[in-house]
């Protein structure tokens, strides 16, 4: 089964300011039918990474069986991540990025690799408010929850 994940973050006063994410997931059935689901939710405080990163989660965890997954982002983190390697050499040096630092939002990016054992996944980077539709439609989502009042906690928020 052959699915698109578009996904989009967002934070006001980033870092540390209301952030949400937004994310629509695209299926085109045998017959040929497109089907869409939408997924979204803002954050009382947290930063645009992180919610890039959730958005990418949320689609991931919302398959129920194995998939064939393009995901297309307009973030440069998350698709260069995989594309340019970098999580094999976070993977091999425990998180760290030489001797004293550690990787950013490890909490999520292992919440990530979990939420694609399952399927085959390749990252797609498009330039963001360039009016590519899905994107412009996840970023819309995204500022839309990071303006709302139902806001959740980031617990893990650096």
């Amino acid at each position: 089964m052959k699915v698109t994940i578009y996904s989009d973050g967002s934070a006001r006063g980033n870092p540390n300011g209301p952030g949400g994410y937004g994310t629509v997931i695209e299926y085109v059935d045998p017959k040929g039918v497109l089907h869409t689901r939408e997924y979204s939710a803002g954050y009382k405080k947290t930063t645009n990474n992180r919610m890039e990163l959730m958005g990418v989660i949320t689609g991931l965890e919302a398959l129920n069986r194995p998939c064939e997954v393009t995901v297309v982002t307009d973030s440069k983190y998350v698709s260069e991540a995989f594309n340019k390697d970098w999580v094999s050499t976070w993977l091999r040096e425990n998180f760290r990025i030489g001797k004293k630092n550690e990787v950013k939002n490890i909490d999520l990016w292992k919440r990530l690799l979990t939420a694609m054992e399952t399927h085959k996944v390749t990252y797609c980077w498009v330039k963001g408010h360039a009016g590519h539709p899905q994107n412009e439609r996840c970023d819309k989502l995204a500022t839309t929850a990071a303006d709302g009042s139902d806001l959740l906690e980031d617990s893990n928020c650096e």
